[in-house]
């Protein structure tokens, strides 16, 4: 499965509005769009992960991830913060690039890991931040995906 695969053009928001950890999560979940009880559910899951550890990897992109019985598939999304938010990264730095996974607990596809794994080798191309900036539309990210055969 590509990672471009897993992207709904409407799971990309290329101007969150957050201006905390907390909203940004919140902002993040409300484009997988899931009932209220469902964003409430992911919202605490994804808050308690990251009180075990912030899932800000570096050079201003986080990866937020969980497993959740509220949804019945892999779900992605990204979000982009051109001010960026404090999000107690790796390297103290704010964080302008959210990837969010979502994934039932028992998965029939298996894909939740790769998926993961993927995301982490696209934010590792020292490209991809400046690269990531520069996109302004859904389908420019989708192809920056495609471009780098993930």
């Amino acid at each position: 499965m590509l990672l471009r695969d897993c992207f709904a053009p409407e799971a990309i928001c290329l101007n969150l509005q957050a201006d905390s950890k907390d909203a940004l999560l919140e902002e993040m979940v409300g484009l997988l769009g899931l009932d209220e009880r469902a964003r409430d559910v992911l919202v605490r899951m994804l808050n308690r992960r990251e009180n075990l550890g912030s899932t800000g990897i570096g050079r201003g992109i986080a990866i937020p991830h969980c497993r959740s019985l509220v949804v019945n598939r892999l779900r992605v999304a990204y979000g982009r913060k051109t001010d960026g938010v404090d999000f107690k990264a790796i390297d103290r730095e704010p964080v302008h690039h959210v990837f969010l996974i979502v994934a039932p607990p028992m998965e029939v596809s298996n894909q939740y890991l790769p998926i993961l794994g993927k995301v982490a080798q696209f934010a590792k191309d020292r490209e991809v931040p400046a690269r990531l900036r520069a996109i302004t539309t859904p389908e420019e990210f989708l192809a920056l995906l495609e471009e780098k055969g993930l």
